[in-house]
């Protein structure tokens, strides 16, 4: 037995030393940016022994009698193994140094299970990622973020401004701030530690003046005062989270959201200003449109979808959320100048007062009766229907009559939450279109993806 147990401990050992020197060269990887610096650390180090062999070699010639001196050059083994076996040592010294020096600085970065080679090795690849832009706004995009993340470090989301609900408005009226709830819900999103800080972000005052107000929405306001603008304080609200991307707005002007809705049982259409009070009205949407309908885009936003190389549209609620960032006309048209593969996202489920009994064909003809055809290459959308829904709401079937678009389903729904997208899904299935169009991606291991939040 006491065989046995020394041969299992042996093997574990080996098992650790074979992990141990994996990672070891696994810094020599193409692209870590490591290589020039440890052969610069070698060239310095080797000028450094080569001036204190000078003085060494000049002492030895002087004080020829010194036995510790005699000892410690190791005069007596031949030139060449002297020269090895110093190069040996010097090197090992050398390599447990730097990786200590690593591990010291980079311990506040390096999450629980990660090696610090890891680490670097997936920042740097997240880094030459490609450019992928969403758009949208709502739960939905919070959800494509949160997956997309893991892949690249150069996403970019364009979020609709024109919230005039909850918290968001009440900022809106007095601040004439633009809404910041979505804003919210996509840097919480973005953040390394997501599951705290959408916990902080979406702690709600429950009394005072501040009641009904969210954390995440005053801090945003907070920084555009600091700041002395809104985009810059989202800019700075960025960098403090340390979030992998930006969240741009896709207007800076206070828009509002028109809807002509038809109401049940009546053929007269009614129109209703305000985002928040489209969808609590029965009925179905026949037009919609921005006031005023001229706002001009954000620069930066005109800028990353001009330069993306894939623009995700969706999800999220089409007409509340997808459709307000569509409705900037130069959002779109730079969308149709855009080179990028272009992708619209259907939703999962049906939305109360917006999209009942629609099914994924009627999502694409809204789209397109709202900003025309060939805005996008292809539909990605859900086709897994098992799941009994709440009340109110049902699964958007995979019905394609009428549509142009060439369309792909699969597999996207959450089993905890059957009416949303999972991420890891929705982000896997993405990244595959985009490499079966573009070629293979050097991408990171896409790890462990925390579930969604359910930000609102």
């Amino acid at each position: 037995m006491a065989g046995v147990e020394n041969g299992k401990k042996n093997k574990a050992s080996d098992g650790r030393q074979g992990q141990q020197w994996q990672l070891l060269w696994r810094w020599f990887e193409p692209g870590l940016g490591v290589k020039r610096w440890l052969l610069l650390m070698v060239l310095a180090t080797a000028l450094i022994g080569l001036g204190l062999a000078i003085i060494l070699l000049d002492y030895y010639r002087t004080h020829p009698d010194v036995t510790w001196l005699y000892i410690v050059s190791l005069r007596a083994l031949p030139r060449w193994a002297r020269a090895s076996l110093l190069g040996a040592a010097g090197l090992g010294v050398l390599g447990f140094a730097i990786l200590g020096l690593n591990r010291a600085l980079l311990a506040p970065f390096v999450r629980p299970g990660k090696s610090v080679v890891e680490v670097v090795s997936e920042h740097r690849r997240r880094g030459r990622g490609p450019r992928i832009v969403a758009i949208g706004g709502g739960t939905g995009l919070s959800t494509l973020l949160r997956g997309l993340k893991a892949y690249t470090g150069n996403l970019t989301a364009i979020v609709t401004v024109a919230d005039d609900g909850g918290s968001s408005g009440r900022l809106r009226r007095s601040l004439g701030l633009p809404p910041p709830g979505d804003l919210r819900n996509c840097l919480a999103a973005l953040s390394d530690d997501e599951q705290l800080l959408t916990q902080l972000f979406q702690y709600r005052f429950p009394e005072g003046e501040l009641a009904g107000h969210s954390f995440g929405n005053l801090f945003i306001a907070a920084l555009a005062g600091v700041t002395g603008g809104f985009d810059t304080g989202l800019s700075e609200a960025g960098r403090v989270l340390a979030i992998r991307g930006r969240v741009l707005p896709s207007t800076l002007e206070d828009v509002a959201l028109v809807a002509d809705k038809t109401p049940a049982l009546d053929v007269r259409a009614v129109r209703i200003r305000g985002e928040s009070r489209i969808p609590n009205l029965p009925g179905q949407i026949r037009n919609l449109h921005l006031e005023p309908n001229d706002a001009p885009a954000y620069p930066e936003a005109i800028q990353a979808i001009l330069s993306a190389e894939m623009i995700v549209i969706g999800p999220g609620s089409l007409f509340t959320s997808v459709m307000p960032n569509l409705l900037v006309k130069d959002i779109t048209k730079a969308i149709h100048a855009s080179r990028a593969f272009k992708v619209y996202v259907c939703n999962v489920a049906t939305q109360p007062g917006e999209t009942e009994t629609f099914n994924c064909g009627q999502h694409v003809a809204a789209l397109e009766q709202h900003v025309g055809r060939g805005l996008v290459d292809v539909v990605l959308a859900n086709d897994w229907l098992e799941a009994s829904l709440p009340d109110k709401l049902s699964f958007v079937e995979p019905v394609w009559q009428g549509v142009s678009v060439p369309c792909h389903t699969t597999d996207l729904a959450d089993r905890s939450r059957p009416w949303r997208h999972d991420s890891r899904k929705l982000a896997d299935e993405l990244v595959a279109m985009l490499e079966e169009r573009t070629g293979p991606l050097d991408l990171p291991s896409m790890g462990e993806i925390e579930p969604s939040s359910g930000l609102n």
